[in-house]
Parts: structure tokens; sequence; C-alpha cells
């Protein structure tokens, strides 16, 4: 099993920044995927950044040129650098990972996740 555990949530006013970070534990071969979804009140859960073993990117076309999404291969952890917040952005952000197992099986874990709010 994967265990990820998010933080860096918190109250922030429109145009403020925020950091959110999510690091990896437990038993696996490889992360492949590492990324941040959110889920606001009544609305779908959907993708904000993700990031390949690679190091390739792919972002949310609301968040390209605000949000930054980098990892540290020797942490396992990913982080989420959030600039010019908008009380759009306010939800709940999940850390999402794709790992391989020793037993060359793929999986899919989640974080617990942790409250953006953006709000004056």
């Amino acid at each position: 099993q994967v265990q990820l555990v998010e933080s860096g949530g918190g109250l922030v006013p429109p145009g403020g920044s925020l950091r959110l970070s999510c690091t990896a534990s437990g038993s696996f071969f490889s992360i492949n995927v590492m990324g941040w979804y959110r889920q606001a009140p009544g609305k779908q859960r959907e993708l904000v950044a993700k990031i390949t073993s690679a190091g390739t990117t792919n972002y949310a076309d609301s968040v390209k040129g605000r949000f930054v999404i980098f990892r540290d291969f020797a942490k396992k952890t990913v982080y989420l650098h959030m600039v010019s917040l908008k009380p759009d952005d306010t939800a709940v952000y999940y850390c999402n990972a794709e790992t391989t197992g020793w037993d060359s099986h793929e999986s899919n874990s989640w974080g617990q996740g942790t409250q953006v709010t953006v709000s004056s």
C-alpha cells in the first residue's frame, strides 16, 4: 500500500500564495505519476496538475501560469506552488499517485485532502 500525506492548506486572501506538499510512503517499486486534484463544493473533482517521473507536467487551463508542480525524488514528495490565488481556487486539494508495486502492478492512491480557502 501507498500512503499519501498532504499539508500546506489554509486560508489565504485573493492574490495570495500557498504551497502544498504531499509525501508518499509505504511499499512500492516506483512512483510513476504524482498529481493534485481538487473538489469544490457541489462540483466534480478535477485535475489541477500532474507530473511524471520524467518531469513532464500537465496543468488545468484554469491554473496555467499561476500554479507550478514539482517533485523532490529523494524525498518522494510532490509540491504545488500556487500564486495569484482566486476565490474559485477554493476547494479540497487531494494528492494522487500512480505507483508500480513490487509485483509490477500499478495502483492509484489518494491522500486525505487539504482545504484551501481563498477569501478576504
